[in-house]
């Protein structure tokens, strides 16, 4: 189904042809004047140089071809050679009815549906999240929301980080502690303990104090690192134990990536990509791309067209232990063995730029991608606190995510239970909801490759460009719709009516504009362009509200296209939130 923006570009190009010029000078766009007219077209002026005639007469022949347009209710011809441009009331409200009348709102898949893997969340095993895994888990999560939306094979990766020294040294801690686990006889080859001999609770806090010790004491860190290279080498008893925290984390992993609407397809870690190494390198080698450089193994990845220096890739250190360098690349091996991707989407912080500028080239020009798989990097700026720094808890620490979600919610059910409007227990279900729209609005509304503020008392306010906000519009929506079915009345098989008010012109015009919208978001990777949008349909739908007597309307028809009006942006806006990975309550 086309847009409205093709169908005008079509009968603009008509106009064009009909008057003899070349249509590909027919291009409609947003009016930059709003307050002269709705849209325009400039193409006079570039047409102009190739007739050799005044813009404005070629705009005055173009406008006289569309006086009797269906689509166009005026064409004003304007100096230098602009033609203003308003729809014709009916023909909106007419393709309206069609979007109201489609299941996808008038979306249609993509004709080249593309596999794409998504890398975000990162964490640690036996570590916390923290609130520094709050963006690349929200702008992931929405991005795989879009591209699925859109119609491509989206298969999100949680990537852990399960490799290296941490592993080490929780492996020394917990030896310290529990020096009679069979995981450290070397010469057991029994079966090994289905329950892990810790807790999640006790995983969390294993991990800093190894890591506290090692920075004191040069024989633990020593102890720490062989046990690191035992693992690496495939020591049952280590192997297990790593089997052990890998369980015990990604449990309450998904647990807390639950509470914020996140999921993944894959739970792989760096641990996953290690058995692709030694073939990989290998052919490095023999492909004549890997040389050792100072001890280092290594693949130049500098380009002539360089305007500064990128050093070469590192694939082995100096006594053959693998780096991050190494498991990336290896992962991708993995991820192009297993599902053959179209494009790989790495969210991550901005400041792992050059890091991946060299991976990126390094599996290219080795050839561990295809040529035409795409390695995309989407780099997010930082969080920070209202002093401009990267937000900390007030001791100065930093904030695990859990107690950022529970500070948010608490301050979220002392607005909604002050309403007096609903019971204790509602009241904090959906203080739970919308303050999860408040965290990640407040965060996605932002271009991602930006630094923002998190600010608290300003993303949990009702008003403003906000989550909560949109929320309340739409459980206004929903209330206006229920009371109009309370009343008896029915607005089903009606229509919506041409618009007799700017303001009910306006919010047609939004939901018009909601088509293709979210299909142009995902190829820019820009989920703060979905936020603009809803946004401004928010706007326009309470600006018409407080001007227009919906449910007091006289006229049963106009009443009725004006519920069928209410029915559209709902579910536009359902399908914005639900792509931005949040929901709405039922009231607020």
């Amino acid at each position: 189904m086309q847009n409205l923006m093709e169908i005008m570009n079509r009968e603009m190009e008509k106009a064009f042809s009909l008057s003899g010029y070349d249509g590909k000078y027919a291009r409609v766009t947003l009016s930059n004047r709003p307050d002269l007219c709705e849209f325009q077209c400039n193409g006079a002026m570039a047409c102009a140089k190739q007739y050799k005639k005044n813009p404005l007469q070629i705009a005055e022949d173009v406008a006289g071809q569309l006086s009797s347009s269906g689509v166009f209710a005026s064409v004003e011809a304007v100096r230098p050679g602009f033609l203003n441009l308003t729809v014709q009331p009916a023909f909106l409200a007419e393709h309206l009815c069609q979007l109201m009348a489609d299941a996808e709102l008038g979306n249609e898949k993509t004709a080249q549906p593309k596999t794409v893997m998504i890398d975000y969340g990162g964490p640690n095993v036996a570590k916390p999240l923290h609130v520094g895994h709050l963006r690349s888990a929200i702008i992931g999560e929405s991005i795989k929301r879009m591209g699925r939306y859109v119609g491509h094979t989206m298969i999100g990766d949680v990537h852990m980080g399960d490799w290296g020294l941490q592993m080490g040294l929780i492996i020394t801690e917990l030896q310290e502690r529990k020096p009679g686990l069979v995981y450290y006889d070397a010469d057991y080859e029994g079966e090994y303990p289905k329950e892990a001999p810790f807790t999640i609770s006790e995983l969390e806090e294993i991990y800093p104090a190894a890591s506290k010790r090692s920075k004191e004491d040069e024989a633990y860190k020593a102890r720490a690192m062989q046990a690191t290279h035992e693992l690496q080498q495939g020591r049952r008893g280590y192997q297990a134990l790593l089997s052990h925290i890998l369980d015990v984390s990604v449990t309450d992993l998904k647990l807390n990536y639950e509470k914020l609407h996140v999921s993944f397809d894959l739970w792989k870690g760096e641990s996953d990509a290690q058995p692709y190494i030694p073939d990989m390198v290998q052919k490095m080698k023999d492909d004549g791309y890997a040389y050792i450089s100072e001890g280092a193994l290594v693949v130049d990845v500098k380009e002539e067209s360089d305007t500064k220096e990128i050093p070469p890739c590192m694939i082995l250190k100096s006594d053959g232990a693998s780096l991050y360098n190494t498991t990336d690349l290896a992962t991708i091996v993995e991820r192009m063995q297993d599902y053959h991707p179209d494009e790989i989407i790495y969210v991550v912080d901005k400041r792992q730029e050059l890091y991946f500028t060299q991976v990126f080239r390094c599996a290219r020009k080795t050839g561990l991608v295809d040529k035409d798989t795409k390695l995309t990097f989407l780099g997010f700026g930082t969080m920070n606190g209202k002093d401009g720094r990267p937000f900390k808890t007030r001791e100065g620490g930093v904030m695990r995510l859990s107690a950022l979600l529970s500070d948010i919610n608490r301050e979220m059910y002392q607005k909604i239970a002050g309403n007096h409007t609903m019971d204790e227990k509602e009241a904090e279900e959906t203080a739970e909801v919308v303050a999860l729209s408040a965290v990640k609005y407040g965060d996605l509304s932002n271009q991602a490759s930006k630094d923002y503020i998190f600010d608290m008392e300003r993303f949990i306010s009702f008003e403003g460009n906000t989550g909560p906000y949109l929320l309340y519009t739409i459980v206004r929506m929903k209330s206006i719709l229920k009371k109009y079915e309370q009343s008896g009345k029915d607005a089903q098989g009606k229509k919506i009516l041409p618009a007799l008010t700017e303001s009910e012109k306006a919010l047609m015009l939004e939901a018009a504009r909601f088509q293709g919208m979210i299909a142009e978001a995902f190829e820019e990777l820009a989920p703060h362009k979905v936020c603009a949008y809803l946004y401004g349909l928010a706007n326009s739908f309470n600006h018409f509200y407080h001007e227009t007597k919906i449910l007091s309307q006289e006229d049963e028809e106009r009443g009725a296209g004006y519920i069928q009006l209410l029915q559209l942006c709902k579910r536009i806006m359902e399908t914005c939130i639900e792509v931005l990975g949040f929901s709405a309550p039922e009231r607020m």
